[in-house]
């Protein structure tokens, strides 16, 4: 993505790097996020079986945030890509008669206090609905290549932060605490397709950010392949699949890997708000129908 000396939003901060007495394996990398999302506490996803392992929690010392050089080319990149969806969502809610509110995003190391607790870099990338903040430990880009198979280009970092943005644009829109109220009256089967629902929606949220990006010059090429082949790489067959050999459909949270490329690329091609309803029972009365 062409990004040098184009605009960098203010709204990024340092997270500094937390100290804390905390374990939690590579199994926790992705899973649990969208109930840390919904719930807006990371132990949530840990109790509810997602994260293979337990935490701990005690006060962190909070250091000095260091970054290479690699990961202060990282940043910048993410200062661009946060103002790009900051333009995109002061646009098309505008049209929707919405104001939208900007999200802030932390750059961090190790662990972070957050509004919703703390949380180590291994959860992946959150957005926390009490602080409307998004946090991200930029050693995830590696991760997403090494341990997910994803191809090595700046754009995934884009659809990472686009589709926690896409999160924090449910919350503007009221759609997280509808989610939250039909929550709790629901099974954990009913529970996983709601947030399996909420999942892809931000995918299609991320895609209509890359339309926007596009639509001004700022793609290159193969970057939405990148995209797409990162949201393959992290669907939940995908996932399962190389954590433990085989998969388990009933308890999908973020929805297969072609759902997830689907969804994206849909909100890719549409570019608007007009098909992003995945909680339209009518259409899609099931989620093996979306």
């Amino acid at each position: 993505m062409k990004w040098q000396n184009r605009r960098q939003s203010s709204n990024i901060r340092s997270g500094g790097r937390g100290r804390a007495g905390m374990g939690l394996g590579l199994g926790g990398i992705i899973m649990g996020l969208v109930v840390f999302a919904l719930t807006g506490n990371p132990f949530a996803a840990l109790n509810a079986g997602l994260s293979g392992g337990a935490i701990q929690t005690r006060d962190i010392k909070q250091e000095e945030l260091q970054l290479s050089e690699k990961e202060k080319v990282l940043y910048d990149y993410s200062s661009v890509v946060l103002a790009d969806t900051e333009d995109t969502w002061h646009s098309l809610l505008a049209k929707e008669g919405t104001q939208y509110k900007e999200a802030t995003m932390y750059i961090f190391q190790d662990n972070v206090k957050s509004g919703c607790g703390i949380a180590q870099s291994g959860m992946g990338p959150f957005y926390c609905g009490q602080d409307q903040s998004v946090y991200m430990d930029l050693s995830f880009y590696d991760t997403l290549i090494k341990e997910f198979g994803a191809d090595e280009g700046d754009f995934i970092l884009s659809y990472v932060i686009s589709h926690e943005i896409g999160h924090h644009v449910q919350n503007v829109l009221g759609i997280m605490d509808q989610v939250n109220r039909l929550r709790s009256k629901a099974s954990q089967s009913d529970f996983n397709k709601l947030t399996l629902r909420l999942e892809l929606q931000a995918d299609y949220l991320a895609g209509v950010v890359a339309r926007y990006q596009a639509d001004r010059g700022y793609l290159e090429k193969g970057d939405i392949e990148d995209a797409i082949k990162a949201a393959w790489a992290i669907g939940d067959d995908t996932i399962q699949k190389r954590m433990q050999g085989h998969v388990t459909p009933e308890s999908f949270t973020h929805g297969t890997a072609d759902q997830r490329m689907r969804w994206y690329k849909k909100g890719y091609d549409t570019g608007d708000l007009s098909q992003f309803n995945t909680f339209d029972t009518d259409k899609y009365p099931d989620v093996s129908d979306l």
